[in-house]
């Protein structure tokens, strides 16, 4: 049953989660899904992240990451990271990354193996066929967020795939079928979107 404004199931419960454990877990949430590249030791990094985006419209982009990792101390020794968005095709090598480890400790297996080229102003690696590919200088680092620290960088440099940059000669719709994204669904599932539909903004609503 649902109701004549929001479309909401009355007839679906309500379970209240406790708060004593992190409730992330216990339902699906949508997130992109980018490899970090770091300078590391005598060599280069790639390490999966999902909390990933933005930071406002202007040139900022972060990354929530943890001192446990080895990637926050590459990033704060060598003032940068690189940012590569992987094609669903790519997954596997997402999951290949994957591999915990803590500050210091070797690459795991298989990463130097990726197929990458390299960065062309900060220093580090750039996953190859990824649809579009940042390179970070490292702005700051704000840490105490519980357990997890927040990695903030200044885009110096971007490049898109022709395929997956929007041009007017063809609809966004058209855009995304052709060039699906990569999307990872927390925890641990992932999906190919190839379907969309232009979001119902008001009259006058400027992005």
């Amino acid at each position: 049953m649902t109701d004549d404004a929001g479309g909401v199931d009355r007839d679906r419960e309500w379970v209240e989660l406790t708060l004593e454990r992190p409730v992330w877990h216990r339902f699906f949430t949508v997130s992109p899904l980018v490899l970090v590249g770091t300078r590391e030791k005598d060599g280069y990094d790639l390490a999966p992240k999902h909390m990933a985006f933005p930071l406002g419209w202007e040139r900022l982009f972060g990354f929530v990451c943890t001192p446990r990792h080895a990637t926050y101390h590459n990033a704060r020794e060598f003032g940068g990271f690189t940012v590569s968005y992987p094609r669903p095709e790519q997954v596997v090598l997402a999951g290949l990354a994957a591999q915990q480890r803590e500050g210091g400790a070797e690459p795991p297996p298989g990463v130097a193996s990726f197929p990458t080229e390299p960065a062309r102003v900060v220093e580090g690696v750039v996953l190859s066929g990824a649809y579009v590919q940042l390179e970070c200088e490292l702005e700051r680092i704000v840490d105490g967020l519980g357990t997890a620290s927040l990695v903030i960088g200044k885009v110096v440099a971007c490049r898109a795939a022709g395929d997956a940059l929007r041009v007017s000669e063809s609809s966004d719709a058209e855009l995304v079928r052709d060039s699906p994204l990569l999307a990872y669904l927390h925890p641990g599932r992932y999906a190919e979107v190839s379907d969309s539909k232009a979001f119902p903004f008001p009259a006058n609503f400027h992005l």
